[in-house]
């Protein structure tokens, strides 16, 4: 079962590391990416801009409307993800309880629905 793992958190909360212990706290989630992939679950993640950055898209009554920026504001942000393939949600679960962004921001596990035509 395919899962993607979201990761939200306030920029506000997250952690800013001295330049010393930079290195040290990338490589927590370097090793995180070594024991998805030896374990066999990872497909793949991504971080992304912040959401100033952002682009909405909306159609209305026919027409495209394009907004700039955050819709709306919300303290917690989408700020990356991981596609997992997992036996199930508990463990699923346990990878999202490994990643670092969990300490201070939230992992939201949401199964991943494919289409096909048919």
């Amino acid at each position: 079962m395919k899962y993607m793992l979201l990761l939200y958190g306030n920029a506000s909360q997250a952690p800013h590391f001295p330049s010393e212990e930079r290195s040290a706290a990338r490589q927590v989630w370097f090793d995180l990416l070594t024991d998805m992939k030896a374990a066999g679950v990872y497909l793949l993640n991504y971080g992304l801009s912040p959401v100033t950055d952002a682009t909405t898209v909306r159609v209305r009554n026919g027409e495209t409307i394009a907004i700039n920026g955050p819709f709306a504001e919300t303290a917690e942000q989408l700020g990356g993800y991981f596609m997992l393939d997992c036996k199930n949600l508990d463990e699923a679960k346990d990878w999202a309880a490994k990643i670092p962004h969990a300490k201070f921001g939230s992992i939201e596990i949401r199964p991943v629905i494919t289409y096909t035509e048919g």
